[in-house]
Protein backbone atom coordinates (compact mmCIF):
# COMPACT_ATOMS: atom_id res chain seq x y z
CA UNK A 1 0.00 0.00 0.00
CA UNK A 2 1.28 3.47 -0.87
CA UNK A 3 1.10 6.58 1.25
CA UNK A 4 0.76 10.33 0.74
CA UNK A 5 2.93 12.35 3.13
CA UNK A 6 2.25 16.09 3.48
CA UNK A 7 5.08 18.26 4.80
CA UNK A 8 6.24 21.86 4.88
CA UNK A 9 9.17 23.11 2.84
CA UNK A 10 11.82 25.39 4.34
CA UNK A 11 10.26 28.36 2.52
CA UNK A 12 6.92 27.79 4.33
CA UNK A 13 5.10 26.27 1.37
CA UNK A 14 3.61 22.78 1.42
CA UNK A 15 4.29 19.66 -0.62
CA UNK A 16 3.38 16.01 -0.58
CA UNK A 17 5.14 12.87 -1.66
CA UNK A 18 3.68 9.54 -2.67
CA UNK A 19 5.70 6.67 -1.24
CA UNK A 20 5.79 3.01 -2.16
CA UNK A 21 4.83 0.09 0.06
CA UNK A 22 8.48 -0.05 1.11
CA UNK A 23 8.60 3.66 2.02
CA UNK A 24 10.55 4.85 -1.03
CA UNK A 25 9.46 8.15 -2.60
CA UNK A 26 7.82 7.64 -5.99
CA UNK A 27 6.87 11.24 -6.75
CA UNK A 28 6.95 14.70 -5.17
CA UNK A 29 4.32 17.37 -5.76
CA UNK A 30 4.83 20.94 -6.79
CA UNK A 31 4.89 23.57 -4.01
CA UNK A 32 1.52 24.69 -2.68
CA UNK A 33 0.81 27.90 -0.76
CA UNK A 34 -1.79 26.24 1.46
CA UNK A 35 -2.00 22.76 2.99
CA UNK A 36 -5.58 22.58 1.73
CA UNK A 37 -4.23 22.79 -1.84
CA UNK A 38 -2.19 19.62 -1.19
CA UNK A 39 -5.28 17.91 0.21
CA UNK A 40 -7.35 18.89 -2.85
CA UNK A 41 -4.71 17.62 -5.28
CA UNK A 42 -4.39 14.35 -3.35
CA UNK A 43 -8.18 13.91 -3.41
CA UNK A 44 -8.19 14.58 -7.16
CA UNK A 45 -5.45 12.04 -7.77
CA UNK A 46 -7.12 9.40 -5.59
CA UNK A 47 -10.58 9.88 -7.11
CA UNK A 48 -9.58 10.28 -10.76
CA UNK A 49 -6.17 8.70 -11.40
CA UNK A 50 -7.34 7.63 -14.87
CA UNK A 51 -7.70 11.32 -15.86
CA UNK A 52 -4.04 12.08 -15.12
CA UNK A 53 -1.22 11.75 -17.64
CA UNK A 54 2.10 10.08 -16.87
CA UNK A 55 4.63 11.73 -19.17
CA UNK A 56 7.85 9.73 -19.41
CA UNK A 57 11.15 11.64 -19.67
CA UNK A 58 14.86 11.01 -19.38
CA UNK A 59 17.81 13.03 -18.14
CA UNK A 60 20.99 13.65 -20.15
CA UNK A 61 22.74 11.16 -17.85
CA UNK A 62 20.36 8.36 -18.86
CA UNK A 63 18.02 8.29 -15.85
CA UNK A 64 14.26 8.03 -16.32
CA UNK A 65 11.43 9.86 -14.59
CA UNK A 66 7.79 10.77 -15.13
CA UNK A 67 5.67 13.83 -14.58
CA UNK A 68 2.10 13.52 -13.35
CA UNK A 69 -0.15 16.10 -14.97
CA UNK A 70 -3.75 16.96 -15.68
CA UNK A 71 -4.89 19.35 -18.37
CA UNK A 72 -1.29 20.27 -19.18
CA UNK A 73 -0.51 21.32 -15.60
CA UNK A 74 2.35 19.31 -14.07
CA UNK A 75 1.41 18.45 -10.49
CA UNK A 76 4.26 16.13 -9.52
CA UNK A 77 7.62 14.78 -10.66
CA UNK A 78 8.89 11.31 -9.91
CA UNK A 79 12.21 10.23 -8.53
CA UNK A 80 14.87 9.14 -11.03
CA UNK A 81 14.93 5.50 -12.15
CA UNK A 82 17.89 3.65 -13.63
CA UNK A 83 15.87 1.72 -16.26
CA UNK A 84 12.66 2.13 -18.22
CA UNK A 85 11.37 -1.07 -16.62
CA UNK A 86 11.80 0.41 -13.12
CA UNK A 87 10.03 3.57 -14.34
CA UNK A 88 7.10 1.47 -15.57
CA UNK A 89 6.97 -0.35 -12.22
CA UNK A 90 6.85 3.01 -10.43
CA UNK A 91 3.92 4.17 -12.56
CA UNK A 92 2.13 0.84 -12.04
CA UNK A 93 2.58 1.15 -8.28
CA UNK A 94 0.94 4.58 -8.30
CA UNK A 95 -2.02 3.34 -10.33
CA UNK A 96 -2.41 0.19 -8.23
CA UNK A 97 -2.13 1.70 -4.74
CA UNK A 98 -3.30 5.31 -5.03
CA UNK A 99 -6.93 4.47 -4.15
CA UNK A 100 -6.02 2.80 -0.86
CA UNK A 101 -3.15 5.11 0.08
CA UNK A 102 -3.25 6.66 3.53
CA UNK A 103 -2.47 10.32 4.15
CA UNK A 104 0.08 11.33 6.79
CA UNK A 105 0.39 14.98 7.74
CA UNK A 106 3.79 16.09 9.07
CA UNK A 107 3.29 19.74 8.09
CA UNK A 108 2.58 21.01 11.60
CA UNK A 109 5.67 19.51 13.24
CA UNK A 110 9.09 21.08 12.84
CA UNK A 111 10.66 17.76 13.78
CA UNK A 112 9.17 14.32 13.37
CA UNK A 113 11.33 13.06 16.26
CA UNK A 114 11.91 16.22 18.34
CA UNK A 115 13.74 14.52 21.22
CA UNK A 116 16.18 12.57 19.01
CA UNK A 117 18.82 15.31 19.16
CA UNK A 118 18.61 15.54 22.93
CA UNK A 119 19.37 11.90 23.67
CA UNK A 120 23.11 12.45 23.75
CA UNK A 121 22.90 15.86 25.44
CA UNK A 122 22.01 14.25 28.78
CA UNK A 123 24.86 11.73 28.80
CA UNK A 124 28.10 12.35 30.56
CA UNK A 125 31.40 11.88 28.84
CA UNK A 126 33.10 8.69 29.99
Amino acid sequence: MGMFVISKRFNGEYKFVFTSRKGKTIFTSLSCKQKSDCELIIAGIRDNIDLFAFTRNSTPSGKYFFRLSKGGLVLATSRKYSTELMLAKGINEVVKYVLTAEILDFSENDFVFPDAGLVFADRETV
